[in-house]
């Protein structure tokens, strides 16, 4: 723990909020029992600052990430799910802070895990404690507070190769994740899983755009040719933390889906969310990265960059972009039914359940071959 504390000791214990950190008011942050957490935190040798509030960051849909201060003056990330019922396998704590604790020996842009909490008495619900990393996320369609120009754009391209390549270069058994997952049978198995969500949303019913996907997807044989890797299962740009001065990756972030199978599964991840000036409006409202602006590889030519960068061949890439824009589709619909059953009050789900039926008619697209 005291490298993850060191270079916030220096601040001393006046330092004020990081810079470039954004916080929600401590008003719309999503309140927590901190006393209880508290107390916790003290027994394992993670005391907080009494002189600071903890303060939930801004942006994200999902899990509760709050800033901490720490009793010697470090800074840290308190990390939970979201309140409601949970997804299968998602919002996984345990299984984050088991990747975490691990994969900072190999991998630098990885925030080390300091604790897990897996007692949901303490909190209301598992939670870890995380290395704080100062960076900026770019998050939505807007590349602010970077400039908006073409270099911009070219360089993020290729650092979301870069770091994706890097990912997969991890030797999972040196840093004891050799058994994560189950790479066998990934394919047909994470289809199963997004097509029962989908009924399952639906109670039983689906749409005639899932239906011929899952029509497309029950034909297609598991595929084979590239050696399973060490995957994020959720690899998009704000998920990686950058210093905006030299445009360098200082962190990669939100592994509670971490896994092991085909790295194609990764990429295409990417690419789901990897939105082009042609695009349908579906993906343009998708907002989730700003690569319809200019300098932004297309999306064809991110797949061909990441493939010279890793020696791996993309010949079985397509039904990992049918496989990934089926489960975007269905995250939409998930959140939409939170919000439909009163789990959130956040206007910002209300239209996704529209879109994610035009995510699912645009997923029918690559099906039969009109988009990349």
């Amino acid at each position: 723990m005291s490298e993850a504390r060191s270079e916030a000791r220096a601040a001393g214990p006046s330092a004020a909020v990081p810079a470039g950190v954004a916080l929600r008011g401590a008003q719309e942050s999503r309140p927590q029992d901190w006393g209880a957490i508290s107390r916790h935190l003290a027994g394992v040798g993670l005391a907080l600052d009494p002189g600071m509030a903890p303060r939930q960051f801004a942006g994200g849909l999902a899990n509760l990430n709050y800033l901490l201060r720490l009793a010697d003056g470090g800074w840290a990330v308190l990390r939970r799910p979201p309140d409601g019922p949970l997804p299968p396998g998602a919002h996984d704590m345990a299984r984050e802070h088991r990747i975490l604790s691990r994969l900072w020996r190999a991998l630098p842009l990885a925030p080390r895990s300091l604790h897990l909490c897996a007692d949901a008495a303490v909190a209301g619900a598992p939670f870890q404690i995380l290395e704080f990393r100062a960076g900026i996320a770019i998050r939505g369609d807007s590349l602010a507070p970077l400039d908006e120009s073409a270099q911009t754009g070219a360089r993020l391209s290729a650092l979301l190769v870069e770091t994706l390549a890097a990912i997969h270069a991890v030797d999972a058994d040196a840093v004891g994740l050799g058994d994560l997952g189950r790479p066998t049978g990934f394919f047909a198995r994470t289809a199963h899983g997004w097509l029962t969500r989908a009924a399952r949303i639906g109670d039983g019913a689906v749409s005639p755009a899932v239906r011929a996907i899952a029509r497309w997807l029950e034909q297609v044989r598991e595929p084979a040719g590239n050696a399973p890797t060490l995957l994020h299962n959720d690899f998009k740009l704000d998920n990686m933390l950058l210093d905006p001065t030299r445009l360098t990756p200082v962190a990669v972030v939100d592994w509670d889906m971490g896994t092991r199978g085909d790295p194609l599964f990764d990429l295409a991840t990417l690419l789901s969310y990897w939105t082009e000036p042609g695009d349908p409006g579906c993906m343009h409202r998708l907002a989730q990265m700003p690569t319809a602006k200019a300098g932004f590889a297309s999306r064809e030519q991110v797949a061909l960059a990441y493939a010279r960068a890793t020696g791996r061949t993309l010949d079985a890439l397509k039904p990992y972009r049918v496989l990934t824009m089926l489960k975007l589709g269905v995250v939409f619909h998930q959140l939409h039914a939170r919000y439909r059953a009163g789990e959130t009050s956040d206007a910002r789900y209300a239209p996704f359940g529209v879109l994610g039926d035009e995510l699912l008619d645009f997923t029918l697209d690559i099906v039969n071959d009109k988009i990349f």
